[in-house]
């Protein structure tokens, strides 16, 4: 029976697998995004997620059990200071997937994985498509305009009286 095992085995042994999700958690640290395929992708979000959370309360403990998964101090370091404070008051919901296509080679999906508050244009984007108008508002505002239409009479007297 197959209780409880929901993971994506990617075609690897345990080993191959763990060191697979864990050089890319690394790189996901390090550069924010990285270029992969959505299966890994999706692979990479189950693993990475529950340490990015880890680093929302700094000590020890959590240090070093991240350390025992990444196996980098540099991106511990990372993941600890300027990661933690951005991601201080989200909820979850750290990684982003966006999808890219398929390869050209053998037409695997393709997606880049990036930490969600590290995108300014997807941050910025956002904040200004909520604050946009509806069609409605924008029939009404010009609705008014158009309609007062003022005959020209005095003109039409100014060319009689000469």
């Amino acid at each position: 029976m197959r209780h409880n095992k929901k993971f994506n085995h990617l075609s690897r042994t345990k080993s191959h697998r763990d060191a697979l999700l864990s050089n890319m958690a690394v790189s996901l640290i390090l550069h924010k995004r990285i270029f992969t395929t959505l299966a890994k992708a999706k692979a990479l979000r189950m693993y990475a997620e529950p340490l990015i959370n880890r680093a929302k309360t700094d000590n020890m403990a959590n240090r070093r059990l991240v350390f025992s998964y990444l196996q980098s101090k540099e991106a511990v370091k990372e993941l600890f200071g300027p990661i933690a404070v951005k991601i201080a008051e989200r909820p979850g919901g750290y990684t982003r997937i966006l999808k890219t296509g398929n390869r050209l080679g053998d037409n695997a999906k393709t997606c880049f994985i990036e930490l969600v508050d590290y995108n300014e244009a997807m941050l910025k984007s956002g904040k200004d498509s909520k604050a946009g108008r509806t069609r409605r508002s924008r029939r009404k505002a010009a609705a008014p305009v158009a309609a007062p239409a003022e005959p020209e009479l005095p003109a039409a007297e100014e060319t009689k009286a000469e």
